[in-house]
């Protein structure tokens, strides 16, 4: 059996999610960081700072935990990375530690930009210190417990923060001017559990589940019948992940095709295809995708 941690605060909504949708279910207690997932294979969940994450799961403290790679990253944790899990606060795509400064300073169009000894805010201090000190620019970093972009211009002159879309950061009147890096989503594992074939059993289990999940959002199973005539036609207008499955109807001159499709596509896809002689179209929704 293994232990797992799973991150609290913006991506927690969304871990939740994810984990309902595979089945595995995590149901809170009483006791707020210690909630219970009813599966032969998991013994304990704990529910932590997504910062905290990658050291605890390094030190052996769980097998398995989600964080950002931005926390592997300023942690400098060894762990394993069994697993992107293209998912954000927002709901998919990854995130950017951005350089941002007053919009009103047209002095600064890039990092380059910025004067020696400006004020840095950021919960990043290793990776802003290492990509300062690469690019030769002498700065004061000041570790930030929150609100950073509130922090200019009064007391830093400049903020390195972690942003989906950019929207928080221009509300309060900030431009960005560099990336330092890009993360999304991982699910991480403790070396040594990983190497332990009982371990490490179980946790590609989890990690199947949780992919499957992942790959079936946006995805419809589509299901149609068709006449002989039209079957080629058809099939040529119809996207597949692979060749779609063709049955033939018992006793007729119907066949029978079903594959699955982006959920964005099917409004158009539906007419065109009854518009080539499709009859009988259903459209299901899918909960896993397993390759």
């Amino acid at each position: 059996m293994i232990n797992i941690v799973i991150p609290k605060g913006s991506l927690e909504e969304q871990t939740l999610l994810l984990f309902k949708q595979a089945d595995l279910t995590i149901k809170k207690t009483d006791r707020e960081y210690n909630p219970k997932i009813n599966d032969p294979r998991i013994s304990k969940v704990k529910v932590l700072r997504p910062q905290e994450i990658p050291k605890y799961v390094e030190q052996g403290y769980f097998d398995i935990g989600i964080t950002g790679l931005d926390w592997v990253k300023e942690s400098k944790s060894d762990v394993v990375e069994v697993a992107d899990l293209p998912y954000s606060k927002q709901g998919a795509g990854n995130v950017k530690i951005v350089i941002a400064v007053p919009q009103a300073d047209d002095s600064i169009k890039s990092a380059s930009d910025i004067k020696p000894n400006s004020r840095v805010s950021t919960e990043y201090p290793n990776m802003t210190k290492a990509f300062f000190e690469k690019m030769g620019v002498p700065v004061e970093i000041f570790y930030s417990y929150g609100a950073t972009e509130a922090k200019v211009p009064e007391l830093v002159d400049v903020v390195v923060d972690l942003t989906e879309t950019g929207s928080t950061l221009r509300k309060n009147g900030l431009k960005i001017v560099d990336i330092i890096a890009e993360s999304s989503t991982k699910l991480i594992a403790n070396k040594k559990s990983w190497d332990d074939p009982e371990k490490r059993k179980d946790i590609e289990e989890i990690r199947t589940l949780l992919l499957a999940v992942i790959e079936a959002r946006g995805k419809v199973l589509i299901v149609l019948n068709v006449h002989k005539d039209d079957l080629d036609t058809v099939i040529e207008a119809l996207p597949a992940m692979k060749n779609p499955t063709v049955s033939q109807l018992y006793k007729s001159d119907y066949y029978a095709l079903e594959t699955v499709v982006n959920k964005s596509d099917i409004n158009i896809l539906i007419p065109k295809l009854k518009a080539l002689g499709a009859e009988d179209i259903l459209e299901l929704d899918i909960s896993k995708i397993v390759h």
